[in-house]
């Protein structure tokens, strides 16, 4: 437990992207306990240093905290947990918010501190888990805490543990903890569909300009309606996925109409004013849906698995641009919404409560079990020391002083690089498929 009953549980969260920090950060609120008089200690934020660490810009809009996140390696994350238990500033809990491979390699890396007191370890999912289930789930073994997003992913992570006989303890059923905002209202005189983009769905360039020319044609078509199309990043920017073919440069080569513009900023502050949420497969669509905002899932470029839609089977949820332009939307299906974690009746007050009792009692604990992943040199001898060695958390390694003419040259040379991935590369792939 912290240092006595009266003192808030300190954390720590780890994020490799944007969208990871705000579920990273939001998660880390509310599943830990406050301190005596209510009140709750804000969470210390880190970002890995990388191909996605995101910017500044991209940080703030999430609106996960006030506190800007350290910019940090993996080596240095660990040398910060294990240096605040020498300061006697010891975290109580880590949230780790990261890929599978991240999340397996810092579970290592804590093992391997020999702390007198390890902190309590969560980890999950930063929305819809469509794709590498079981491998996801077995890098993120041996932490304390696997939250689940929903019933439906509580059951599904179960039966992954449970059928390779690993413990499935870990896992505690919860929701997305950036759901909330206010039941959505029609305004008069407002009408409004937004986009909400992904930056790898869909995958190829024809698709995406097919998406694009669709938006325009149906702004085009509904001259009284707002057709805005949200991003997430702008150019030169990173999210969780790399973007090869960004919208702002696929809609210099048509001619919009007035009422079709491009729009950044925090999601939940364009929902305030949506009436129509369309999207391909973005987890926009579950905070969509819990404000009762109608709601499509395209199957234009197909219900595929690629484009994560194959996960709204069953939704009622599934519409193409023709259906939109005539004026149809989707119904939702009561009982799939409830198997997804989206709680619009009320009971969304109460997702994080079994979370929080479990932190709570682990905390408790005169002292927490050795780290137990499922992935060891026993199990997976051809698999796991390949990924140990990507990820080089030698926290024995003297760190780098970092003075300000290194975080200068260091900033700039992440901008080259970044420049490089974003925009010389595609063009380079391009020429080659000529």
């Amino acid at each position: 437990m912290p240092a006595s009953s009266s003192e808030a549980v300190r954390v720590a969260v780890l994020a490799d992207s944007d969208t990871r920090w705000k579920w990273g950060a939001l998660t880390a609120r509310r599943i830990t306990p406050a301190d005596a008089s209510g009140s709750e200690r804000e969470p210390t934020g880190f970002v890995l240093r990388g191909r996605a660490t995101p910017t500044a810009r991209q940080l703030a809009e999430t609106g996960a905290s006030t506190a800007a996140p350290r910019e940090v390696t993996g080596a240095e994350f660990l040398r910060e947990v294990r240096d605040a238990e020498a300061r006697g500033e010891r975290y109580d809990v880590v949230v780790l918010a990261l890929v599978g491979g991240t999340v397996r390699a810092v579970l290592q890396g804590l093992a391997d501190l020999g702390l007198d007191r390890r902190p309590v370890i969560v980890t999950g999912y930063v929305g819809v888990v469509y794709e590498k289930l079981a491998d996801g789930l077995l890098l993120r073994h041996g932490a304390d805490v696997v939250l689940a997003n929903s019933r439906h992913d509580a059951e599904r992570f179960r039966a992954v543990y449970e059928g390779v006989g690993a413990g499935a303890e870990s896992v505690v059923e919860a929701a997305l903890p950036f759901l909330g905002g206010a039941p959505h209202r029609r305004e008069e005189g407002r009408d409004t569909l937004v986009f909400a983009a992904q930056p790898s769905v869909p995958v190829t360039r024809n698709e995406r300009a097919y998406v694009l020319e669709r938006l325009v044609r149906h702004a085009r078509l509904h001259p009284e309606r707002e057709v805005l199309l949200k991003l997430r990043s702008k150019p030169g920017e990173h999210t969780t996925h790399l973007e090869e073919h960004p919208y702002q440069r696929l809609v210099r080569d048509l001619d919009p109409p007035a009422n079709f513009r491009l729009v950044y900023g925090h999601m939940g502050e364009v929902l305030d004013r949506t009436d129509l949420l369309v999207t391909v497969s973005s987890t926009a669509a579950l905070e969509a849906l819990h404000r009762r905002i109608p709601t499509a899932i395209l199957t234009d470029c197909g219900v595929r698995e690629v484009n994560g839609n194959h996960h709204f089977i069953g939704s009622g949820l599934l519409s193409s641009f023709d259906r939109l332009d005539r004026g149809e939307v989707p119904e939702p299906d009561e009982e799939w919404l409830s198997r997804q974690g989206v709680a619009s009746d009320g009971g969304y007050d109460s997702a994080f409560d079994a979370a929080r009792e479990r932190v709570a009692k682990l905390l408790a604990l005169p002292a927490l079990p050795p780290i137990s992943p499922y992935y060891t040199a026993e199990t997976a001898p051809g698999y796991l020391p390949g990924l140990l060695a990507r990820h080089r958390l030698d926290v024995t390694a003297p760190p780098a002083r970092d003075s300000g003419l290194r975080r200068i040259v260091r900033e700039a040379a992440r901008g080259a690089y970044r420049h490089g991935v974003q925009r010389v590369a595609p063009v380079v792939r391009r020429l080659g498929e000529l």
